[in-house]
């Protein structure tokens, strides 16, 4: 062992913890931080655990549609559960550490959680897809068991690489600095701690990201080239109306999540100060699953409509 590697190997052990530096250079804005991220937060957990309810209570919810729509907001909120209360944690404490068994852990779910969104949002198009272009076929092909095996899919596919990102990253010699210049432990943030070569992680990430992450976006696209097209051969206003209605809010959901995380991850390393990416950042984490629910309430009829039974029912049980 050479003397600069006896070194980097001495420093690597002392690491156990990390320190999220978050926001810690905005101090005028950290009592303003913590309030707008707990406000989307609770709003968040809320909006999600409605639909939730509501998709499993109401009968007429009882689709396929909604059965992707209920393990969406399963995931929404997860995925700010594994960030979010830390963060709230980091802006009140002056102690804002971390440790390194933690922040493998939390990585491992971001991109867990992640990976599985993309994944599901592609099962959503290609439910619409199904259901636009061979509505008489519909019932056999997105059966319950084929429904099931799709999400069972989305959840599976998201281990390996999870485990590959964390595990691969967690292995690079930390050294010197243990400070993390971010809310949460994000393999860019955490990759500029690392004191070798990383090209080779670099290349296995590009390629992890255009298999898991811009594949399922390139099935989307497929699938809404396809509904277009049924669509713009349809007799009738009203029934292109009806089928779009019915996609909007996917394409919507669609948009705020690859757009939101292509500005922070798809952008060359100099574009946006580090304090810009770590605001970007705030609109995957906590905006994105905040506003899910409310688009999927406000332009969708029958969601509006389960709620005003489910409503009803509580009030009428009531008195």
């Amino acid at each position: 062992m050479t003397p600069t590697e006896e070194v980097q190997w001495r420093n690597q052990t002392l690491i156990t913890e990390f320190i999220l530096l978050g926001f810690s250079n905005l101090l005028h804005l950290q009592g303003l931080l913590f309030c707008m991220v707990l406000f989307m937060y609770m709003v968040t957990v809320m909006g999600n655990t409605l639909i939730i309810l509501v998709v499993t209570v109401d009968p007429a919810l009882h689709s396929p549609m909604y059965f992707f729509l209920e393990n969406l907001a399963f995931i929404e909120i997860c995925f700010t559960l594994d960030t979010v209360p830390n963060m709230l944690v980091n802006l009140l404490e002056e102690n804002k550490s971390i440790s390194f068994v933690a922040c493998v852990v939390q990585m491992y779910f971001f991109f867990f959680f992640g990976c599985a969104e993309c994944f599901l949002l592609a099962a959503m198009a290609y439910d619409r897809y199904v259901a636009i272009c061979y509505p008489l076929r519909y019932n056999t092909l997105m059966n319950q068991s084929v429904c099931r095996k799709i999400v069972g899919g989305v959840w599976v596919i998201g281990v390996p690489v999870s485990l590959l990102q964390a595990a691969w990253i967690f292995n690079l010699p930390f050294c010197g600095s243990n400070q993390v210049n971010h809310f949460f432990c994000d393999a860019p943030a955490m990759l500029k701690l690392v004191c070798t070569d990383t090209h080779l992680y670099e290349m296995q990430a590009v390629g992890s990201t255009l298999l898991f992450l811009m594949f399922p976006f390139v099935l989307i696209l497929v699938s809404y080239i396809h509904i277009l097209t049924t669509v713009l051969r349809m007799p009738s206003a009203e029934g292109r109306h009806k089928a779009f209605s019915t996609c909007s809010s996917h394409i919507i959901v669609v948009t705020l999540f690859y757009g939101s995380g292509s500005l922070v991850y798809l952008r060359p390393k100099s574009s946006y100060s580090l304090d810009v990416k770590k605001l970007l950042s705030l609109f995957y984490t906590v905006l994105t699953p905040m506003l899910n629910p409310i688009i999927y309430s406000l332009r969708n009829n029958e969601v509006k409509g389960a709620l005003k039974r489910v409503i009803r029912r509580k009030l009428f049980l009531q008195n």
